[in-house]
């Protein structure tokens, strides 16, 4: 499978919201008249890391490409309460008309690189990296995987596509680790094979397997410590499970080489940002 570039995906995500946002046509921009000019301020309300420019951008572009935006802020900047974030300038009725969708966007997009930016900071000094994982808003998986490295975290694997990851129920219908492995091996040799283990004697298997990562699922600290140490830094390991703001550092001075959590992505709360016309 070809993946589309960003570019695409951001032309194709704001498509799909304006066509569910304004259907047949925005019949109350429609009182305004059609040669009013208008500017508009968008400020945010709270703290936060900034993510979805180019799809709020997107939005006013697809609507009436003479609408001039002015940022005074980039993705993955800091922002704060009462900050002006951009100004806009162009015909009434198309920036009422992108309002909702491009706040909506940005405010959902800055969500996700907010959290991801807390857990960056809880563990930047050590060796071990934050990965999102596929719980995102359906539709929205590229954009949110964005958001995630404006952050400071990183990207999983996309999809079910771009590489192998061997859990239980995949296991157990292959009939062990290394049928798994050797069977992915054999089936597409230039794949990364990522296994999930839920005990140290899984964790021997699957190294004896040669796989090329390791999920240590739900592992304590203990467990994780003496995984790291079975390892001897033959495989990369990726602790998952419990992982919250406040376990994350202790799970990285365990040793692991990554931690993934969902957290990034699906447990998240908009932004509160607001567009004002002057």
């Amino acid at each position: 499978m070809t993946e589309p570039d960003l570019h695409t995906i951001v032309i194709e995500d704001v498509k799909r919201a304006l066509a569910e946002d304004i259907g047949s046509g925005d019949i109350t921009a429609s009182l305004i008249p059609e040669s009013q000019q208008s500017t508009a301020t968008v400020i945010s309300r709270e703290e936060a890391t900034l993510a979805g420019a180019n799809w709020f951008n997107e939005v006013f572009k697809q609507l009436d490409e003479s609408i001039s935006i002015d940022w005074q802020v980039s993705d993955g900047d800091h922002i704060k309460p009462d900050q002006v974030l951009c100004t806009l300038s162009g015909p009434s009725r198309a920036l009422l008309s992108g309002e909702r969708s491009a706040l909506n966007f940005l405010q959902t997009l800055s969500a996700s690189a907010t959290v991801a930016s807390q857990y960056a900071l809880l563990i930047k000094d050590t060796q071990t990296r934050i990965l999102d994982t596929r719980k995102t808003i359906p539709g929205l998986r590229r954009a949110q995987k964005y958001a995630v490295t404006c952050g400071g975290c990183y990207n999983h694997r996309v999809g079910l596509y771009d590489a192998y990851l061997i859990k239980e129920n995949h296991i157990a219908a292959a009939g062990s680790i290394t049928k798994a492995v050797t069977n992915a091996r054999s089936l597409n040799p230039q794949a990364k094979v990522e296994v999930e283990v839920e005990n140290l004697n899984e964790v021997n298997e699957a190294l004896t397997a040669n796989a090329d990562i390791l999920l240590l699922d739900n592992f304590d600290l203990k467990m994780l410590r003496e995984a790291v140490a079975l390892n001897k830094g033959q495989a990369i390991l990726e602790a998952s499970g419990n992982v919250t703001t406040e376990t994350v550092r202790a799970i990285a001075e365990t040793g692991v080489d990554t931690i993934s959590t969902g957290e990034l992505t699906k447990h998240i709360r908009a932004i509160d940002l607001s567009m004002r016309f002057n």
